[in-house]
């Protein structure tokens, strides 16, 4: 059985949202992606808490984040992901409509992948994805085990 490809979406904007799913499905960039309306959602799918403590263990090939979120913003998700052995590996791209330096600085000095200003020219944008794929790939070991619980 082929292994499914899940992209984990943080995205608070429904239109956002549909414009990103397309360009993945017209690009077969994944399986399946799942979609988040923020950064608490995202860490309770990654984490396998309240409502997605039934979903498979493993996590997603990519997280697409958006840093303006409600409940939890996307740069504190950042944050805490690259803290955590289990996550760190995980390649992350901020997709954004921030184009403050400092917001730019800090995500990138807590380990995103990518930075990327809304409104996203998607070529550009796949072809980031596809090499950060390859790259990822080839320095990096997924992590062993199951993931941890918080």
């Amino acid at each position: 059985m082929k292994e499914l490809k899940r992209i984990l979406l943080a995205e608070d904007d429904p239109q956002d949202a549909e414009l990103t799913l397309n360009a993945l499905s017209e690009h077969n960039l994944a399986n399946d992606v799942l979609v988040v309306r923020d950064g608490v959602e995202a860490l309770d799918y990654l984490y396998r808490r309240g409502e997605f403590a039934d979903q498979p263990e493993g996590n997603p090939i990519l997280i697409l984040l958006d840093l303006k979120m409600p409940r939890m913003d996307g740069m504190e998700v950042l944050k805490q992901l690259k803290s955590d052995a289990a996550m760190r590996t995980v390649p992350i791209v901020v997709l954004t409509s921030s184009r403050e330096s400092q917001d730019l600085e800090t995500c990138y000095q807590l380990g995103v992948n990518a930075y990327v200003v809304k409104p996203v020219k998607f070529l550009d944008f796949i072809e980031a994805v596809k090499e950060i794929g390859v790259f990822w790939a080839l320095i990096n070991e997924p992590p062993s085990g199951s993931l941890r619980k918080s």
